[in-house]
Parts: C-alpha cells; sequence; structure tokens
C-alpha cells in the first residue's frame, strides 16, 4: 500500500505500527446541523481506505469522533431553546442516516466529546505540570506555543498570517497559543465541573483525548493514520500534535491524510458563503449509491467542483455495472477471478488511484458483455462476473443493491404498490390463461413508463 503523508508531502509505502493492524482516525462532524457534502466526501474517502486495507488483509479499527460540545451547538441551543443532548443526538442520528444511505461503514468506535472529558483532564494536568500549558486569572487554560520546539514540524504553516486570526484574548502569551479550557462565562453558556473550575473544553483538546482514550499505542507513535478534511491540517491537526506530543512524548500519527474540498460554482463549500449543500436534500433527488459513486469519482486528494451535470454522467457511468447484473440475475454461485481481484487492488493500492481502479471496472463490464453476448448460456463466465460484481462492492461500496431495484429509484412508495398490484394480477391472470388481461396489464405498465420481465425468480420491473 502507497500513501500520500501530508506531513511527508509525498507518497510513501504504508507500514503499519503492528504487523497486519491498523489503528486510524477520523475528525467527525461537529454536530450542530445536517451533513453536508463536504461531510459525504471525507466520510467517502476514508471508507474507501477501509475498505482497501481491509482487503488488503489488516485488521481495521476504525475511530470516528462526534464533536458534541461546540460554540456553534451553543449557538444552535440559544437560537432553538433546546438543550445540549436534544440537539447533539438529533444531528448525530441524522448524520449517521445519511452516510447508512451513501453506504459507508461504521466506525468501529464513535467516541462523544461530552463523554471523554476525564481523557482530556488528564492531558490537560500533564501538559499544566510540565509547563506547556498556562492557566489566565479568568480560569481559561492554554497551550503555550513558544514551549514546544517543534510546533508547527506537521504542516509548515506557523508564518504569522496563519496565527494572526486567531481569537484575541486577554493574558494570550502569544497570539498563536490555543485554549484546552474554556471557563464558564455566565448565563447561557454550556459548563462541565472539572479540576480547574466549571467550563468546556477547546475543540483541539477533543481528539487528541479520545485518541490516547480508545486507541492509542504506547510509543513513538499513538496510531497509525490520523485522517480528515484538508481544512483541518492546520491549525487543528498541528495543535492536536503539539499537545499530544508534548504531554506524552511520542507522535499522534504515523501518517497523515486528507481530502480535498468539496467546491459549488469554483467556490470552497462553506455555510458562509450560503452554498451548502446538505446531503438529505441531495438524497431527496439521487439515490445513495449515485450520490457516492459520484462523489467518490474524483480522486480523495483533489478539490471536486460539485456539478449535477457531472452527476448525471456519473450516474450513466454506473448504470452500466447495473445493465450487466442485471443480465446475471439470479446467479447464486460464484467463481472467483483472482486476476479481476488483483488489477481493482493494485489501482487502490496506490493512494486509492481511483480513476485507475474505475477504468478497471468499466473494462470489466465493456468485456463481461461481449463474452455474455458469445456465450448467454455459459454458466461459469455467470457465476465470475457476479463474484467480480461482489467484490466491487466490498471494496468500492458500489455494485450491491438489487439490480431491478437499482433502476426503480424516483418512484414513489403510493406508486410502487401500485405496480406490484398489478404485477400480481397479471401473474394471477396467465395462471388461469387469461393472456388476453395480462397482455392488457403489461401495456398498462408500459404506458407508466414500466418495463417488465418474467424470470425464474418471478417478474421483475423498471423504470423506462
Amino acid at each position: 500500500m502507497i500513501i500520500y503523508d501530508s506531513h511527508q508531502r509525498k507518497k510513501v509505502p504504508f507500514e503499519p505500527i503492528k504487523k497486519d493492524e491498523v489503528r486510524m482516525y477520523v475528525c467527525g462532524p461537529t454536530v450542530y446541523d445536517d451533513a453536508h457534502l463536504g461531510h459525504a466526501r471525507s466520510s467517502i474517502s476514508f471508507d474507501l481506505l477501509r475498505r482497501t486495507l481491509e482487503a488488503l488483509g489488516y485488521k481495521v479499527t476504525f475511530v470516528k469522533n462526534f464533536t458534541d460540545i461546540d460554540d456553534k451547538i451553543i449557538n444552535k441551543m440559544n437560537q432553538t431553546g433546546k438543550s445540549l443532548k436534544e440537539i447533539t443526538e438529533y444531528y448525530i442520528d441524522s448524520y449517521l442516516r445519511d452516510m447508512d444511505a451513501l453506504n459507508v461503514k461504521r466506525a468501529d468506535i464513535e467516541p462523544k466529546a461530552t463523554e471523554s472529558l476525564d481523557a482530556m483532564f488528564d492531558l490537560i494536568d500533564r501538559l499544566l505540570e510540565k509547563g506547556y500549558a498556562y492557566k489566565l486569572p479568568n480560569g481559561d487554560i492554554y497551550f503555550d506555543t513558544s514551549k514546544d520546539e517543534e510546533y508547527c514540524r506537521l504542516s509548515n504553516k506557523c508564518q504569522e498570517d496563519e496565527v494572526v486570526h486567531r481569537v484575541d484574548t486577554e493574558g494570550k502569551k502569544n497570539p498563536a497559543d490555543f485554549a484546552l479550557w474554556k471557563a464558564c462565562k455566565g448565563e447561557g453558556d454550556v459548563c462541565f465541573d472539572s479540576p480547574y473550575g466549571k467550563g468546556r473544553p477547546g475543540w483541539h483538546i477533543e481528539c487528541s483525548a479520545m485518541i490516547k482514550k480508545h486507541i492509542a499505542y504506547d510509543g513513538e507513535y499513538e496510531i497509525d493514520i490520523h485522517g480528515g478534511g484538508a481544512d483541518l491540517f492546520f491549525p487543528h491537526h498541528e495543535n492536536e500534535e503539539a499537545q499530544s506530543h508534548c504531554a506524552y512524548g511520542g507522535h499522534l500519527a504515523k501518517y497523515w491524510m486528507h481530502n480535498g474540498f468539496v467546491q459549488i460554482n469554483g467556490e470552497k463549500m462553506s455555510k458562509s458563503l450560503g452554498n451548502s449543500f446538505f446531503v438529505k436534500d441531495a438524497l431527496k433527488h439521487y439515490p445513495g449509491e449515485v450520490l457516492r459513486f459520484y462523489l467518490m469519482s474524483t480522486h480523495y486528494r483533489a478539490p471536486l467542483n460539485f456539478s449535477e451535470e457531472d452527476l448525471i454522467a456519473s450516474k450513466k457511468r454506473l448504470d452500466k455495472l447495473y445493465r450487466l447484473k442485471k443480465r446475471v440475475y439470479g446467479v447464486t454461485k460464484k467463481q472467483e477471478d483472482k486476476e479481476f481481484q488483483n488489477a481493482l487492488l493494485e489501482a487502490m493500492k496506490d493512494d486509492l488511484n481511483i480513476s485507475k481502479a474505475l477504468a478497471v471496472v468499466d473494462e470489466f463490464v465493456k468485456e463481461a458483455n461481449e463474452a455474455l453476448d458469445k456465450n448467454p448460456k455459459d454458466k461459469a463466465l455467470k457465476q465470475k462476473i457476479v463474484s467480480n460484481i461482489e467484490f466491487i462492492d466490498k471494496l468500492l461500496g458500489v455494485g450491491g443493491s438489487d439490480a431491478y431495484e437499482y433502476f426503480q429509484a424516483g418512484i414513489d412508495e403510493e406508486t410502487k404498490a401500485k405496480i406490484n398490484e398489478l404485477i400480481e394480477k397479471r401473474s394471477a391472470a396467465k395462471k388461469e390463461k387469461n393472456f388476453e388481461l395480462a397482455d392488457k396489464i403489461r401495456d398498462e405498465l408500459k404506458e407508466m413508463g414500466i418495463m417488465i420481465q418474467d424470470t425464474p425468480n418471478g417478474t421483475v420491473w423498471e423504470k423506462v
């Protein structure tokens, strides 16, 4: 496996800390609103990485957190009058539903910041004891970046212009210093009990603490891979690395990986620009699998300029895989095709080279159709095709739906019920040898834009 390490700024061979095992942490969402396409892209990118590592035989422990205490959440509480728990639980459920729709595998561990306070206290205590942190008269605790000789080793982004935009707090020693603990500011603030008085954690401390609590090795590196969006590299990941390194001695992660932004009309997606595109809205118009296929079709490190025209073109590419799947519908026995599996894996082993991987899939679809045209009754061929499609689903997370249901997308449940009722009536008419009625029902379905096909497993249908 070759991966691009953001710290080294180059592709490097992946060598896990422990043989045949990978511990991986990805920054999850701050749960104050619904998931947008940026969240979806990050989730799909690291889902592909996880699937590839698992297909290569690694035992992967995958952790993705939920930031469930933050200024944005407090603002939402003030706007809605709802409690922290009501807001965060609602949006965690919403996020997980959206990711399920995109066929993103659930993380093995999904910690919440509010359930990890003891681990944060341990980290803050160590930093205070070692002189890397200081407390202000108002009760805030800050990390002293000037005490860390290696600060900015990760991103090399500590130019003055990168830090002047930090929140200016009276008493801070350096512009780059960041909050580890924020003292309670009074009415309207959300506060937790701590050894330092009532308050709440700073953002950066949360991930370091959750990594230490759930999956950290003792040694030079705590985990194998730390991932997230490119916007998190500095200052978030830089600050995580600094506080973990200073508190515990080693480094937080051996490899750092970051996915590119999603853009709409060439601008980075952000709520301040007013162009944030929620996943739930996209799912009203396109199946999750189609959206996944589109979002993963651009290499994870490259920016993706969202375009509905490109999404539709991407769907047509996925349609071809499902049309092939229809041709082997009902085949249950499988026959492994190691040559195909290795070709697909070789592409993904090269820093998730999705363009090459999808070219392998396209070639497979083309050759399989040609072979079926020549030998439509070749059982071994059909079994191999079924096996290959299942491997595509396992590795890339697409191709696993029912071949006919895939082409039923966009039809509401009421219409589906009517179609199924007509198909049952037609089946009954055929049993009674009332072929005139059966043909009449077929014509009625055709007028509705529905094509039916009788198979050994019953009558199936799709939207034309």
